[in-house]
């Protein structure tokens, strides 16, 4: 018998493995044993968290033989015909390369024939919302009031691509990422089982790598050992998939919180040399300053022994907290920058300079104090003011009201006053004023002949003028409940065309018709050409003659 992978192997066969689905599992055995199937299921989640083994799981237990609190026996000759894949009344598909509505069609004829061996004819369509939208449509009346020998289980990762007819005719089952405590607990099975010697720490690696899929964790479990070693480490994952050491990640931290560049390009060409990937090594560091972060905060980390936790410690005695904010933040988008460039290593170390130059440094103190600054700035004028008055009051100065220099410097004094307060007020919320201004939402009329006007003025003042040039004089209606139709009765030029055709313009636009209609909407550019109408040469001689006060009379 051929090699088999690992996440084939130990398939879960029974409800009772699956790994972080007790929620969904606990439900669909509770169905089987009140006999409460449904005819249409949608299992959605991420991949490799269990959608296609909960199917196969749940096709056999409805049609097992001997089923026993909910779960197939796997015994009889029902479920041994569906593991080993010979049972034919057991339909797997796969969406992606069979989405087509012939696909979909030659299921609808199937469905009106008995199971051969089987209770239940099942359908399990894997990727679902691949299928076209032709095949979805051939599918509805099916998935709906299918014959009651067949059942359909639908799985996908991106179930908000299916339309809502679909999902509204299955029962839906999320499942969700499963936690690294039980990846952890699941791979001692897998190398218990496979005589495979794993650390703590290695697993736990594995298990952080995999992103809640286990599926994604067996995978990189079989890639250790296939050089014929069955005894795993930390260092041994680290080499595989190309993640730098961390002795190379706290040094490169350490520089960018030292400002020290040469340091930092020496543990970035030591790195290089060893042939890791930068944007594996840019992730480490950015995992490596939020754990400052975390351990700063609660003084608890895990995946780390007890000698990289001191060097942590010390590491976060020399930063504070919002020096590391924002070091996430420019790692982050140093991230971005790599993403798109074809010059990923130039664009790196040209980033890591950037952080240790003193400018940085002083940026960084910048952005800390620039609020403390501000508010003593805008509040030391009031405050010498405020003093004068007080002291000007308990001068005892003020005894006569009739006097007029009091008179006039009582008046002073109150309209200081109400300036120091309004002054206070208006301190207070500016921001919160500035704040609303910014995400006010521009107000529009609710009729097109008054809004469409409003729209490309709100345009000019946006900034986006060659949208505003090449919508000047025209007019906007509404087709129907959807779509505003833009005409332009002079015709539309092929320079306007291809301005207002691009994407992000149809964008602009819509999203302010939007706003105006109070729902989403489309635009559609209608284009017009003024019409030439056919004059008669009678009509001309007349209209000559009307225009020279010239009696005339046409006589047929």
């Amino acid at each position: 018998m051929g090699y088999t992978a690992l996440y084939r192997k130990f398939r879960p066969l029974n409800f009772s493995e699956m790994v972080g689905q007790e929620h969904i599992t606990r439900t669909l055995k509770n169905q089987i044993i009140a006999n409460r199937v449904g005819h249409a299921y949608l299992f959605n989640g991420g991949r490799g968290t269990g959608k296609t083994s909960a199917a196969k799981i749940l096709a056999r237990a409805i049609n097992c033989l001997n089923p026993k609190d909910g779960e197939p026996c796997n015994e009889c000759e029902i479920c041994k015909g569906a593991i080993s894949g010979s049972l034919t009344d057991i339909v797997e598909m796969d969406a992606a390369s069979n989405n087509s509505v012939e696909d979909i069609r030659s299921i609808r004829e199937e469905v009106n024939f008995l199971p051969t061996k089987a209770k239940y004819r099942v359908y399990i369509i894997d990727e679902v919302h691949m299928l076209s939208t032709g095949a979805f449509n051939a599918l509805l009346k099916t998935l709906e009031e299918p014959p009651e020998h067949v059942k359909f289980i639908l799985a996908t990762t991106e179930p908000q691509k299916l339309p809502a007819t679909i999902l509204s005719r299955c029962q839906r089952f999320d499942f969700k990422r499963i936690s690294n405590e039980d990846i952890v607990k699941r791979l001692k099975i897998v190398c218990d089982e496979s005589k495979i010697q794993a650390t703590e720490g290695a697993l736990n690696i594995i298990a952080v790598l995999a992103e809640g899929a286990m599926r994604d964790a067996l995978s990189i479990l079989e890639r250790c050992v296939q050089d014929g070693e069955n005894n795993i480490n930390e260092d041994k994952i680290k080499d595989l998939v190309g993640i730098p050491k961390i002795i190379y990640v706290n040094e490169i931290t350490e520089a960018i919180i030292e400002y020290d560049a040469n340091k930092a390009l020496d543990v970035v060409n030591q790195v290089l040399s060893e042939g890791k990937d930068i944007s594996n090594f840019l992730w480490e560091i950015i995992k490596y300053v939020k754990d400052l972060l975390i351990y700063q905060a609660s003084k608890k980390l895990d995946l780390y022994d007890n000698e990289e936790i001191k060097q942590i410690e010390e590491l976060s005695k020399k930063v504070d907290k919002e020096k590391l904010i924002n070091l996430v933040y420019q790692l982050s988008e140093l991230d971005n920058s790599i993403k798109w460039s074809t010059q990923k290593t130039i664009v790196f170390e040209a980033g890591i300079i950037r952080l240790c130059s003193k400018m940085n440094k002083e940026n960084i103190s910048q952005n800390v104090n620039s609020e403390k600054m501000n508010v003593s700035t805008d509040y030391s004028n009031l405050e010498q003011r405020v003093e004068k008055i007080e002291k000007y009051l308990k001068s005892g100065n003020i005894n006569n009201n009739s006097n007029p220099v009091y008179g006039e410097f009582h008046s002073q004094v109150q309209n200081v006053g109400n300036t120091t307060i309004q002054s206070t007020n208006n301190t207070i919320k500016k921001e919160t004023k500035i704040n609303k201004t910014e995400k006010a939402m521009p107000k529009f009329s609710n009729k097109s002949e008054e809004y469409w006007p409003q729209i490309v003025n709100q345009l000019k003042q946006n900034g986006k003028i060659v949208l505003y040039t090449n919508l000047l004089n025209t007019r906007a209606r509404e087709i129907n409940d959807m779509t505003v139709g833009i005409e332009f009765p002079n015709g539309l030029t092929a320079f306007g065309k291809t301005v207002l055709e691009k994407q992000e313009n149809i964008r602009e636009i819509s999203n302010l018709v939007s706003i105006a209609c109070g729902k989403e909407m489309q635009i559609k550019y209608i284009s017009g050409a003024p019409q030439k109408t056919q004059i008669s040469k009678e009509e001309s001689i007349q209209n000559l003659a009307n225009d020279s006060d010239i009696p005339f009379n046409v006589i047929e």
